[in-house]
């Protein structure tokens, strides 16, 4: 097995520390997943791309996994946009988790191994709510809400590192609700909403009356039902710090008196040709966009990973571009190596587990070990593309050859596409026949003759591109 730790930068501790199971058997993590109201954009999936790669670098190294990411079914969005849409809040929130689902599987993300929707946790999280009150962390107010207080926990800040003043004026804390008198303090959150006539039929039974519940209880209760009181790492962007995962850390250990996650990665925000990504500028743009303008999935993937997941990645048409000349460079070297090694078939994730080697990409993967740097891999990666020619290898040295780019492609999560054949297949015969003996013609070095079946080509409507392995055919 490729066996190296992974280390990764911890946003609790702001230390760089290794990724290891605390049970020594199975690294068990939770991803915050989408509200699921329309369609995801690529900002959404530039952090669950991130996420994939983070699961694929620690199980290629040789580590069982156990990845929780959920949905959210219910929150002000899904009830809001369902009832426009005179659907129900199931009928409404399935159709976009298809959708999300569809994306997920064409960008090659590696499928949850459970993803619990908040709408079928309700009493988790209402058992988690009773639980918070009887320690003193909560209180019910006179309407039927439910409030988290913020005062009974002394580490309140610590994930966001905020200034200790502004959390106790409530001054960085955002909310939801529209009724401020009913909580004792600013920075106290919402647990439970009590029912209001715009939530329509959109609500459940509890001990403080009928409502739903909050957004940040939904993860601390899923969190709690498949990982346990504490569990190794908490993902989601760097958007979610504060107040989302700071308040799931405060009620998930007030009410289980756990540590909750021990490492917590965030990935930062995606920029649209330098600037802010919204919906008002005409820049939000979705997978299904980027399809109709061309692109395909696996290069939305590699432009997505191309930046260090933690700073902000400056999306472009341009970046995608030079993506696709990078998938094609690659298959074009992956297809060498297969014919020179007689491979007459890719090997799937499972085999590459037990493959567990980088071989001649070992520097790239080092370079996945530390922090996950994706550009230094991908750097690694084609400067051993760039050195190694497979008509130089023996057909064992290429099958090995072959066998280790698809390591790091796959950790990477990486498919690449049909080799793009040449214009010349395209040309008609008579002009292949030229470009063939024109070629013959230099060879010889008779450049009068190749000059003139140059012109002869042209006067056909094509013209001739000389290239290191012989000639390309472009239509004028």
């Amino acid at each position: 097995m490729a066996s190296q730790t992974l280390q990764l930068h911890d946003t609790l501790t702001r230390t760089t520390r290794p990724v290891q199971p605390s049970d020594g058997a199975t690294l068990r993590f939770y991803c915050c997943g989408p509200t699921v109201y329309g369609p995801a954009h690529i900002g959404n999936f530039r952090t669950f791309i991130a996420q994939d790669v983070f699961r694929r670098v620690v199980e290629l190294s040789g580590l069982k996994t156990k990845h929780v990411r959920n949905i959210t079914d219910v929150d002000d969005k899904t009830i809001r946009d369902s009832i426009a849409a005179k659907q129900t809040l199931t009928e409404f929130t399935t159709f976009w988790t298809k959708q999300f689902h569809g994306d997920c599987v064409s960008l090659n993300l590696l499928t949850p191994h459970v993803e619990p929707k908040a709408t079928e946790h309700i009493p988790h999280q209402i058992r988690m709510i009773e639980q918070l009150i009887a320690k003193g962390n909560a209180y019910a107010s006179p309407d039927g809400s439910v409030y988290f207080r913020v005062g009974s926990y002394a580490e309140y800040g610590r994930l966001s590192h905020l200034d200790k003043r502004e959390l106790q004026l409530g001054t960085a804390q955002t909310t939801t609700d529209s009724d401020e008198y009913s909580k004792d303090s600013l920075a106290d959150f919402v647990l439970w909403k009590a029912y209001k006539e715009s939530d329509g039929n959109n609500a459940w039974d509890s001990p403080w009356g009928k409502g739903r519940p909050g957004w940040h209880l939904e993860c601390s209760a899923m969190a709690l039902e498949y990982l346990g009181e504490e569990f190794d790492l908490h993902g989601g962007g760097m958007d979610l710090i504060f107040p989302h995962h700071e308040n799931e850390m405060a009620q998930s250990c007030c009410s289980t008196g756990g540590h909750f996650a021990r490492l917590w990665m965030h990935s930062a925000h995606l920029m649209v040709d330098g600037g802010k990504m919204s919906k008002s500028l005409g820049n939000l743009y979705t997978l299904g966009d980027l399809r109709d303008r061309g692109y395909t999935p696996a290069e939305v993937r590699h432009t997505l990973i191309s930046g260090n997941y933690r700073q902000p990645l400056n999306f472009t048409f341009h970046s995608l571009d030079a993506s696709r000349q990078a998938l094609q460079k690659l298959a074009k070297f992956e297809k060498g190596l297969k014919e020179q090694g007689g491979v007459s078939s890719t090997p799937g994730y499972a085999e590459l587990l037990k493959h567990g080697t980088a071989g001649i990409f070992q520097a790239a993967w080092e370079e996945l070990l530390q922090d996950l740097n994706v550009p230094g891999a991908l750097g690694g990666v084609f400067t051993v593309v760039n050195k190694t020619k497979a008509p130089t290898l023996s057909p064992v040295e290429a099958k090995a050859v072959f066998l280790d780019l698809h390591f790091i492609l796959t950790a990477l999560g990486l498919e690449l596409p049909p080799v793009k054949e040449d214009e010349v297949a395209d040309a008609p015969d008579e002009v292949k026949a030229l470009a063939e003996q024109r070629l013959t013609a230099k060879k010889a070095k008779d450049f009068i003759t190749a000059d003139d079946l140059r012109r002869q080509i042209e006067a056909l409507g094509w013209s001739v591109k000389d290239t290191k392995d012989g000639y390309v055919l472009i239509p004028k």
